[in-house]
């Protein structure tokens, strides 16, 4: 395979081939778009990234998870999120049923007779 030439990966051929049978102004026009999609993906990276900065030297409470992109969906439930409860005061381990609300099933007390 020495060649001499550089091989080409499969989508680089394919975007050559189709950019190939258009007008130039049609191939000027998406290759220009390609990159400033490019661009513009860089230019918002970078503002995110400064924005976190400015906040961890204002002093501003920065979510761990809203690092860099990083995050889960229950990160953004908003109003939804089930309320924080320090965890050390009742010595008993919650689960996902203590987060049911309305929905949990009602707790009876009694002899034990239905």
């Amino acid at each position: 395979m020495a060649t001499g030439m550089p091989l080409a990966s499969v989508k680089g051929e394919i975007f050559e081939a189709v950019l190939h049978f258009l007008p130039d102004w049609v191939q000027i026009t998406v290759l220009a778009l390609v990159v400033l999609a490019v661009v513009g993906s860089w230019v918002v990276k970078l503002k995110r990234k400064l924005a976190h900065r400015r906040a961890v030297r204002q002093g501003v409470a920065v979510h761990a998870a809203a690092q860099y992109g990083q995050g889960r969906g229950a990160d953004y439930l908003g109003a939804y999120a089930p309320q924080q409860t320090p965890a050390g005061g009742s010595g008993q381990q919650e689960s996902g049923a203590d987060f049911l609300g309305a929905y949990a099933p009602q707790q009876r007390q009694g002899n034990g007779s239905v």
